[in-house]
């Protein structure tokens, strides 16, 4: 048949070529010019501005706090719309490209309602709308591992009005401090029915945008995030057409920064860094160093339900025996050291609140009274024993935070030489601060600072390489679900892990040590209660203004309780040249949101568009 087909067309195809040729007789036509001769558009390049980073952290949800991070941090800030936004002062301030009106429109019961911008929208083309504050309303005052669960676990409702362009929110009772709520929210069209939709999606990146700029890409292998101009943005747009953030390792970092391989530089404050910094201060033009402190405070949070440090008398000893100044000049000797349970170095106002001696500072003599009065025995080798049985605790650090794994081994270096046995597991950092066991995981060998013998150049103490912490095989009394030399699940008795280090400090203490109403303790990590506490939590929770007299009981009792010891607040750098300088005016920016707070009124530093593409990676 196809044959046939093809013969009965061959008569027309003659006859069309006839007449071509006929016309092209009698009508001749000059040849056309080549192709080549014909101008072409020149291809311009996109515009960008390239930024150092550290490390990208293990995903990319501001709401967790396993995710927690500077990268963390400036991708929300770019990408996610909030209701008020921090000024310079750190005063919230209401975004009119989110919502065109937040007021309170009722005190019984005490509600507050947000009139929704209609122009505003998800990059997928759904609107920005009610649904979005219910799915995280819900997902904070439910799930572990949040930053700030506090305020919203106070909400009894949250009401659509105007086809979802209108929210009513209603509160237990009045609440001071609802401005801080709804920072950051979430896809929930895309979110709300996805299997892991909390936490999976945000691995690797952001699924949808809000905000002035939209994640295109994220590439570990690279050490690399590509943020582009968000077209659909209803509001004004970015300047620059691109962002990216850059892993960038300290001693690449001159190199980087003199060849404009990147435009400036977000790192911790270091040893290394500082002596990065000494190299560029003996260039024609050095860099512009600002700094500013980390949204976070790391510290160390103790099993207080069951296992050895369900005794209080144990988590004295153990608190007593650790030495946190050295704990930090061992792992961030640029950090501040915290001495307080609910306000950071960075608040203003911040007073220590720790006690003169133990567990503010180390003091052998009181860990081994702590010890002995709970009946343990130190035997001839220098371990502790209750009935024959050696004390040994279990030390979690989230496998993708290096610090905390790092802090974790100079814990144990610590609880070691006070006869505890130690044993430090690293599983993922959402199962660490989401599940009651964990696999018992061995970190991976790090460099890890070893103690100096004295005084180096820099300050700072010579860097060996530390091999994985070998499974210890104790078995601590009564201890953990498993040894974690077994293969089976174990509970972590010691968790090395950030807290938020912004917002009032009434809800930071009750988010970080209040107990839940419907919480049990046991079951997820870092639920301690304590009756002499929560009262004071409650009353801190809801006062505008908290009562000094109440704060300083408040720590009182988490100093005596001990359901977590504080350890220092690392401090960031803004580093940058005078090109960069001209074109963002670049700061260290509000502690919650950072140096990438106003990314959408940068341009491209001069000079940025002549660098090296594609695989211009230092790494």
């Amino acid at each position: 048949m196809r044959a046939r087909r093809r013969f009965r067309a061959l008569p027309a195809l003659l006859l069309v070529a006839l007449l071509a040729l006929t016309g092209c007789a009698a009508d001749p036509q000059p040849a056309p010019p080549p192709e080549t001769n014909r101008p072409t558009e020149p291809v311009t390049a996109p515009t960008r501005v390239v930024v150092g980073v550290d490390d990208l952290g293990p995903g990319f949800n501001p709401h967790l706090r396993s995710d927690q991070s500077a990268v963390t941090t400036a991708i929300a800030s770019m990408t996610l719309p909030s209701v008020f936004r921090p000024d310079d002062r750190g005063v919230p301030q209401l975004d009119t490209t989110v919502a065109t009106s937040a007021t309170v429109t009722s005190q019984s019961p005490f509600t507050v309602s947000y009139e929704l911008n209609r122009d505003a929208g998800w990059s997928t083309g759904a609107p920005i709308a009610a649904e979005d504050f219910v799915y995280l309303w819900q997902q904070m005052r439910s799930r572990p591992n949040t930053i700030g669960a506090a305020g919203y676990r106070e909400i009894t409702d949250v009401r659509s009005r105007a086809a979802g362009k209108a929210v009513d929110v209603v509160f237990r009772e009045p609440y001071p401090h609802w401005r801080e709520l709804f920072g950051n929210l979430l896809p929930a069209h895309l979110l709300k029915d996805a299997p892991g939709g909390w936490t999976a999606p945000f691995a690797g990146g952001v699924p949808a945008s809000g905000g002035p700029f939209r994640l295109m890409q994220v590439d570990r292998l690279r050490g690399e995030v590509l943020l582009a101009r968000n077209d659909p943005y209803w509001a004004t747009a970015a300047v620059v057409d691109e962002i990216i953030l850059r892993r960038i390792p300290a001693n690449t970092l001159p190199t980087a920064l003199e060849s404009q391989g990147v435009d400036l530089a977000l790192p911790d404050a270091r040893p290394e860094i500082t002596q990065a910094l000494d190299v560029l201060a003996r260039s024609p033009e050095p860099p512009t160093v600002q700094s500013g402190p980390r949204p976070a405070v790391e510290q160390l949070e103790f099993r207080t339900t069951d296992g050895p440090l369900a005794d209080p008398r144990v988590r004295e000893g153990i608190a007593a025996l650790l030495d946190r100044d050295a704990i930090r000049e061992r792992v961030n000797p640029d950090a501040v050291a915290v001495n307080a349970f609910g306000a950071a170095p960075s608040d203003p106002g911040y007073a220590p609140t720790a006690p003169a001696g133990a567990p503010g500072r180390p003091d052998a003599a009181a860990a081994a009274a702590a010890f002995t009065e709970a009946g343990y025995v130190r035997g001839q080798d220098g371990r502790w024993t209750l009935g024959g049985r050696p004390l040994g605790v279990v030390i979690g650090a989230g496998a993708e935070r290096t610090e905390d794994v790092d802090v974790a081994r100079v814990v144990a270096e610590q609880l070691k030489a006070g006869g505890i046995g130690a044993t430090i597991v690293a599983p993922s950092a959402p199962d660490l601060l989401t599940e009651p066991s964990v696999a018992p995981t061995t970190p991976t060998p790090t460099t890890t600072p070893a103690p100096a013998a004295g005084p180096v150049p820099g300050g700072s103490a010579a860097p060996v390489t530390t091999p994985p912490a070998a499974p210890t095989t104790t078995t601590a009394a009564p201890t953990t679900s498993g040894s974690p030399d077994s293969g089976t699940l174990v509970a972590v008795d010691v968790l090395v892990a950030p807290r938020a280090a912004y917002g009032a400090v009434g809800p930071r203490l009750d988010s970080d040590y209040g107990c839940p109403a419907d919480a049990v303790p046991g079951e997820l990590p870092g639920v301690a209660c304590f009756p002499a506490l929560q009262p004071l939590l409650d009353e801190l929770l809801v006062a505008e203004s908290p009562d000094p007299a109440v704060v300083a009981e408040a720590e009182r009792v988490l100093w005596r309780q001990l359901p977590a010891l504080p350890l220092y607040q690392a401090q960031g750098l803004v580093i940058s040249n005078p090109q960069t300088d001209a074109a963002t005016r670049v700061t260290p920016g509000p502690i919650a949101t950072g140096p990438m707070s106003g990314a959408r009124t940068w341009a491209e530093p001069e000079g940025s568009g002549e660098r090296p593409t594609g695989d211009d990676d230092p790494n």
